[in-house]
């Protein structure tokens, strides 16, 4: 079914005459949990965590151009649902008067932070810390605009191809996996092991940009901010709560740039999440590096950065400051009968217990599913002169991350996934066919089968609204020969039927 584009608003398209430069804010706010344990998400079963590794921030940037202010925030979570990051920006609004449609709020996605979203999986949020970080968010909202400075902007992007790689690979043709529910459809599969004979090649691209948002004094001599992005799933962290490579990337960043010279406004880095969906550090055609941790990767990555950031170009003028945002109405995939009657015999048996394994976990979402069978979406755009930022309440695939990147009018364009709430995987149709944990259906990975160029064509059509041009032509097919041919015949066999879901129409 056909989105529902409910609402597009167009903010404030250029600065005020006589503004002068644009004004940047930006502060880092400690959002570690107060009180120990607390429930953690990120893996399928819930987890207690009594342990801190490293601290965890909440890293926000306001810009203000004219009447046009934005807040950007980056958070070391998981994911927030739309609920948690809607409180949050009602707290921020009354402290600062951003409009809320004029904040976004996106999660780095570790997955050792305390959780505020229920049926992740199998772990439901800790009331604890769901009812701390919407006030916390929304202080460093308020400080990141109560620093507010002229300054200028630069931008960039680098390619780091060693640094990500398809974790989705593709099973031998005659070798199909099971799902959950106990039918052979898995012809793609997350993590397949390293040079594993059973898995032929990675099912989709890679996205290897790295892009960069450089804030500074308005006379170049002092660093204000640097908002990165870029498309890695997490390293992973054992033992308590991390702000897993994202942190340490960040301490780097901070630590080599150097000082704002205000104590009371120190530089800030953040790394947002890309299209990661399907990307991961390991390279799985080749044997597993034993020597290899999150310390070494965070600082060769930082060091690219670093190299990237030294040779930012900043205009002499005053870059247009814009943003626009649309709500969107998509279906979920609903249960079978025989599906929930499965569910439901799994669940009465489970009874008030959570669940210890997975069919137990996606009997649980089934009923979830069938009880919530539409979610409704925001989609943002913030452009900043020649730079796009789409932000989507996803976990995007490379492919789609591309598709953006080279359709968008803008000069450069990065995407920051689970922005404005946690809607789940988004695999493009094709890839649906090819079965894996990101089709089979949950709350993290629950909506039609036709979501993803739905989303694509929506903020497509925000960032024309906003450029006054036409989205450029896909040229690209990003697929190779081996991706194409296996998914072509997955499906003429119709593969990973129930799993795409019944259908349903949506009243209006």
């Amino acid at each position: 079914m056909s989105s529902v584009l409910s609402l597009i608003w167009l903010l404030c398209v250029l600065p005020a005459e006589g503004s002068g430069a644009i004004s940047a804010g930006a502060a880092a706010i400690d959002i570690t949990p107060e009180k120990l344990p607390a429930l953690q998400n990120g893996q399928f079963l819930e987890i207690n965590q009594d342990k801190v590794l490293d601290r965890l921030y909440a890293r926000c940037f306001v810009l203000q151009s004219g009447e046009t202010t934005v807040a950007i925030v980056v958070v070391d979570s998981c994911m927030i649902p739309r609920d948690i990051c809607d409180r949050a920006k009602i707290l921020a609004s009354q402290k600062t008067g951003i409009p809320t449609d004029r904040i976004l709020i996106s999660s780095t996605h570790t997955h050792t932070a305390p959780s505020v979203m229920n049926l992740c999986l199998g772990t439901n949020s800790d009331p604890a810390y769901e009812r701390f970080l919407p006030p916390k968010l929304a202080e460093g909202i308020a400080k990141a605009y109560a620093n507010r400075e002229p300054a200028r902007i630069g931008y960039t992007s680098v390619d780091a191809p060693a640094h990500t790689h398809c974790r989705r690979w593709l099973r031998q043709p005659d070798q199909p996996g099971e799902d959950p529910f106990g039918d052979k459809t898995v012809r793609a599969m997350m993590h397949p092991g390293h040079q594993n004979p059973e898995f032929i090649g990675p099912a989709g691209p890679v996205d290897p940009g790295l892009s960069l948002l450089s804030i500074q004094s308005v006379d170049g001599k002092r660093p204000l901010g640097l908002l990165a992005n870029y498309s890695m799933h997490y390293f992973g962290a054992r033992g308590g709560f991390s702000s897993d490579y994202y942190g340490k990337f960040c301490q780097l960043l901070e630590a080599k740039i150097g000082k704002t010279g205000d104590p009371e406004k120190p530089f800030v880095a953040a790394l947002s999440q890309g299209t990661s969906g399907d990307l991961q550090w390991m390279d799985y055609s080749k044997p597993r590096r034993s020597d290899y941790g999150i310390d070494q990767y965070a600082g060769e990555l930082a060091e690219i950065a670093l190299n990237a950031y030294q040779k930012i170009i900043y205009g002499s003028g005053t870059p247009e400051l814009e943003m626009a945002q649309a709500t969107v109405v998509l279906n979920r995939r609903l249960p079978t009968p025989e599906r929930l009657a499965w569910a439901e015999a799994i669940n009465a048996k489970r009874g008030e217990r959570r669940p210890v394994n997975r069919p137990e976990v996606y009997a649980e979402q089934a009923l979830w599913i069938e009880s919530h069978p539409v979610e409704e979406l925001i989609l943002q755009v913030v452009c900043i002169g020649d730079l796009a930022i789409t932000a989507i309440p996803n976990e995007v695939y490379a492919i789609t991350g591309l598709k953006l990147k080279a359709q968008s009018p803008f000069r450069y364009t990065f995407n920051m996934s689970l922005a404005n709430g946690a809607a789940g995987y988004i695999p493009p149709p094709e890839q649906h066919y090819l079965g894996g944990y990101t089709t089979w259906p949950a709350r993290t990975a629950g909506l039609e089968t036709g979501a993803e160029p739905q989303i694509v064509g929506t903020l497509l059509g925000l960032l024309e609204l906003i450029s006054g041009q036409r989205r450029k032509p896909l040229t690209t097919d990003f697929y190779n020969e081996q991706q194409r041919t296996t998914i072509e015949k997955a499906k003429a066999d119709n593969n990973n039927l129930v799993n795409r879901g019944r259908r349903i129409e949506r009243k209006n």
